[in-house]
């Protein structure tokens, strides 16, 4: 028997229907950093988060895109980077991630639903909410579960500009031009 290999979407369509989202969801560990964590003798943690990713959410959320943070692990290290790029939407609780946002959606009566949004992950747990996710994304490291079930792979690790790659294609898609969002 020959398995068949996973056909992605191109960047030029994965433009197209990203220019639709209402929102991006984004994992932390692995997405927005490099899936390294640093701690220290009494429990200090440090991480790296890209800051190309974080520019790109910032003027995302200037242009009207409802940026969400999604991870099973909390992290005051995630909570304090957030606050300084002006997230509002932090999640950082365990349980299936599907239904952890589906809960959010309810409780802070966000007019969307999974099908309007773009999910970016890169591990096992995952992958519930990037089948259920409008688009679902793994970064080009990722666990080969999610491989196996999104429908874009970025050409960069997490850590280093994954999130940026997406959030560029999400403005080409919509014929915008982020500099134009730089000051606003």
């Amino acid at each position: 028997m020959t398995t068949r290999k996973k056909t992605y979407l191109t960047k030029t369509r994965l433009a197209k229907k990203l220019s639709g989202m209402k929102a991006i969801i984004l994992d932390v560990d692995g997405v927005l950093t490099d899936d390294s964590l640093y701690i220290g003798p009494d429990g200090f943690e440090l991480k790296c988060f890209h800051i190309g990713d974080g520019l790109s959410i910032v003027i995302s959320m200037r242009a009207g895109l409802e940026v969400i943070i999604m991870s099973n692990r909390h992290s005051p290290a995630t909570t304090t980077r957030m606050k300084d790029l002006g997230v509002k939407h932090v999640i950082q609780e365990k349980g299936d991630k599907a239904r952890l946002i589906k809960e959010y959606f309810k409780k802070k009566k966000l007019k969307m639903d999974l099908s309007d949004t773009i999910y970016i992950g890169n591990d096992i747990m995952d992958v519930s909410l990037a089948r259920e996710a409008g688009i679902g994304v793994a970064v080009k490291d990722s666990y080969p579960e999610l491989l196996a079930v999104v429908d874009y792979v970025t050409s960069k690790k997490g850590g280093y500009g994954a999130v940026r790659e997406v959030l560029d294609l999400y403005f080409k898609g919509r014929g915008l031009n982020m500099a134009d969002f730089l000051y606003k």
